[in-house]
């Protein structure tokens, strides 16, 4: 008999177990493998052919090229990795010449700082660009200095076999990531899946029971985890819509496109399903239908993960469980004793009955699970994509690779972030240089150099995770480097070990920053090793340590130097939201999408859409940042909260609507939908603009109106064609609750501007 206790251990090793099989087979672990093996065929083969330590300079040059080798698109892949070797180069020789001139080389590392690090203006495609040119000077400082007379002959020595190493990872990589690509289109919708999956048993915890527990969650920490979790998502989405998106030409790639499309319609769907919640909860009898809505939205989430898992081992999954009677069955699991004596049941086209309420809320959570079929269905191929609408996604929305100079354009103002760390960064980096050269030893100075460049984020949050992670990691890496040296390993040896070590370093870089510490002390300290062949291993760990400490120390001093406090950002955040808002509501209840011949209307509401969902998700990460600032320089946390609560109960409103006139395309009367809808939309447009601020109260003494939601359809293929005529008090309910919250999202907004 197996004990509760060990029932649940055990349990929780297979979940542990899963996860980690999870992330080693997932698209960021693959492009660590490709970029380890790289690495160990350009620093082996060049290390066999030349020697050692012309394989060791090769490898500096693949290290530093590196960084920019992450999974993504195929086109632009070429423009992406040659600027860390066209511009790393000369860096690198220029350190080689003024090894020996402290002032000069002074001078050149502080300025070339500043130069690099304007990149982060780029953004995402920046920032790893500038942390290769970074690396380029740093490395450059491993290398022993040369004698005087010699000095111009081993510079360019060095500098050609680093140079070779950097080009032959250039090319390296671009062939090996075309060659991933399929693997990677499915790594990226599976992932996407999983991240999905725990999005909505993060959502089911709204439908839990009515406990301290939920009601404390209920009022903050649950929303405030469910917009972080809602941004996250976003942001990931947007990375798989480049790789998935791109080219879909070929069959399999249609029905990866054609999934994204599906995740994107979940994503809205969850949105959707918690309204009407907290309205129902003011009932009595409701607990056990929410309970069982939890465990339905449960289920579905474990589907999800299913097929997820199916994907990343490359195997066909089964067919799924198909739900739809048990949601059908759902309205009788309404305590029916305990709502007719249900003192707040006072039914009204804007007060529904509780077990319409019910309805309404089944038929959302249907929606989920007919798009979990309809993902199982493209997965097993017994499904085809809904092609116009995967090629118009193929241009409109992924984002450019092409190169602009607007973002360099809009640097040169004193109050641009990217400008104010360029700067934060040239002065870090000229401090650590004169403590170096105060330091008794001295040999490895480039150590707090790094130790800055990975610290030194764009934020203070961002710093101090970094820091505290990075002096964790530090530490158990050169417990880890020094077991390794003292087994005193031959040259292949260490090659397999920096292989491994670049493989979990590149890998685990924006997941699991403290396994990347751990294996980049580890590169380090074998690389340093390699070049300088020092004979005290245990003194050089040493000075890794305390040169970590010094450079965490000054990254997060200088973090605090002309900073960019999120608040600054704040107020053009808000615009943005509200701006987005505004185009979201005027396409989402456009009535030509009811005529339309082809798709072009609902594209433009997607595209509105995704708009709506980037710029609340830029305004969720900068309120999560400003959370770790200090206090006195915080933005107003409880308007922003609500601000993003309510510009994302408003996208659900309006996606319930959309919803409904998509469900009913070509069988709904649009003269009966033209005016509520224009007036709708003219109402909450005047709100957002801020051309209105009053808002009409509703008649309590309007006379009650029987209310039920339009009745689940009985499959996903089945769509029902006859107008209901119990469609409109609905719709005029998710209208006017959507004009409500348009007044709050203004609200929110004039009181973040200070109007």
């Amino acid at each position: 008999m197996i004990l509760p206790a060990a029932r649940g251990t055990r349990v929780a090793i297979q979940q542990h177990a899963k996860a980690a099989l999870r992330g080693l087979l997932n698209y960021y672990m693959t492009n660590g493998y490709a970029v380890a093996l790289g690495y160990l065929l350009i620093s082996a083969g060049v290390g066999l052919v030349l020697g050692t330590s012309a394989g060791a300079a090769a490898a500096l040059g693949a290290v530093v090229t590196i960084p920019p080798d992450l999974a993504g698109p195929r086109r632009g892949k070429f423009r992406q990795m040659i600027p860390a070797p066209i511009i790393g180069v000369p860096l690198f020789f220029a350190v080689q010449m003024l090894h020996s001139s402290p002032l000069e080389l002074g001078i050149l590392i502080v300025v070339s700082t500043f130069v690099v690090f304007l990149a982060m203006a780029w953004g995402k495609r920046g920032a790893p660009i500038a942390i290769a040119l970074m690396f380029a000077m740093i490395f450059s400082l491993a290398v022993p200095p040369h004698e005087e007379v010699k000095r111009l002959t081993a510079a360019l020595q060095m500098t050609g076999i680093f140079a070779l190493g950097a080009f032959l990872y250039v090319l390296y990589s671009c062939v090996v990531h075309r060659w991933l690509n399929p693997r990677y289109r499915v790594q990226f919708i599976a992932d996407t899946l999983l991240s999905l999956a725990d999005l909505m048993r993060l959502q089911a915890r709204q439908f839990g029971a009515d406990t301290a527990e939920t009601r404390s969650e209920a009022s903050g920490g649950l929303i405030s985890r469910l917009l972080a979790r809602q941004a996250a998502l976003a942001d990931q989405i947007q990375s798989t819509r480049d790789v998935v998106f791109e080219s879909p030409d070929t069959p399999p790639r249609q029905r990866l496109a054609a999934m994204l499309l599906h995740v994107l319609d979940m994503r809205d769907h969850m949105i959707a399903c918690a309204l009407d919640l907290d309205t129902l909860k003011q009932h009595a009898g409701h607990h056990t239908v929410l309970g069982q809505m939890h465990d339905m939205l449960i289920l579905l989430a474990n589907e999800t993960d299913q097929l997820a898992d199916f994907m990343l081992f490359a195997r066909r999954p089964p067919r799924p469980m198909d739900y739809r009677a048990r949601l059908e069955n759902l309205r009788w699991a309404v305590d029916d004793d305990a709502m007719d004596s249900d003192p707040n049941r006072i039914i009204t086209s804007r007060n529904p009955s509780p077990d319409a309420l019910v309805h309404s809320l089944a038929d959302r959570i249907a929606n989920l699970n007919d798009e979990v079929l309809r993902l199982y269905a493209l997965a097993r191929g017994e499904a085809q994509p809904n092609l116009a609408a995967v090629r118009a996604s193929w241009h409109l929305f992924v984002s450019p690779v092409s190169w602009s100079l607007k973002p360099f354009y809009s640097l040169w103002n004193w109050g641009a972030p990217a400008l104010r760390h360029a700067v934060r960064a040239a002065l870090a980096i000229a401090t650590a240089y004169l403590i170096s050269l105060l330091l008794p030893w001295g040999t490895h100075e480039y150590w707090i150099f790094l130790t800055i460049v990975v610290v030194l984020r764009g934020s203070l949050a961002q710093t101090l995770e970094r820091r505290n992670l990075r002096v964790g990691g530090t530490l158990l890496g050169c417990v880890l480097a020094l077991s390794i040296l003292s087994l005193h390993p031959g040259y292949l040896a260490l090659i397999l070990c920096l292989t491994v070590a670049q493989s979990v370093a590149h890998g685990l870089a924006l997941r699991k920053y403290l396994y990347t510490a751990v294996a980049a002390t580890v590169l380090g300290l074998i690389q340093a090793h390699m070049i300088s062949a020092s004979s005290s291993t245990v003194f050089a760990l040493f000075e890794r340590t305390v040169d970590t400490l010094l450079g965490a120390g000054i990254a997060w001093l200088f973090s605090y130097v002309l900073p960019s406090w999120e608040r600054s950002q704040i107020p053009g955040l808000v615009r943005r939201v509200v701006k987005s808002q505004i185009d979201h509501v005027r396409t989402a209840l456009d009535l030509a999408q009811l005529d339309a011949v082809d798709n072009a209307p609902e594209l433009n509401w997607r595209l509105a859409r995704k708009d709506a969902y980037d710029s609340l998700t830029a305004l969720v990460l900068a309120a999560e940042r400003s959370l770790k600032e200090p206090r006195a320089v915080r933005p107003p946390l409880q308007p922003l909260e609500l601000l993003q609560a309510h510009a994302y109960q408003m996208l659900a409103q309006l996606t319930a609507v959309k919803s409904l006139l998509l469900l009913r395309r070509g069988s709904l009367p649009g003269e009966r939908l033209e005016l509520p809808l224009r007036r709708a939309s003219e109402r909450m447009i005047n709100l957002l603009s801020g051309k209105e601020v009053i808002i009409e109260t509703v008649d309590a003494d309007e006379p009650a109106q029987p209310v039920r939601e339009p009745t689940l359809a009985p499959g996903p293929e089945q769509v029902p064609q006859a107008w209901d005529a119990d469609l409109m008090p609905w719709l005029e309910r998710r209208l006017e609750q959507a004009i409500l919250l348009a007044a709050q999202v203004r609200k929110d907004a004039d009181q973040l501007l200070g109007k």
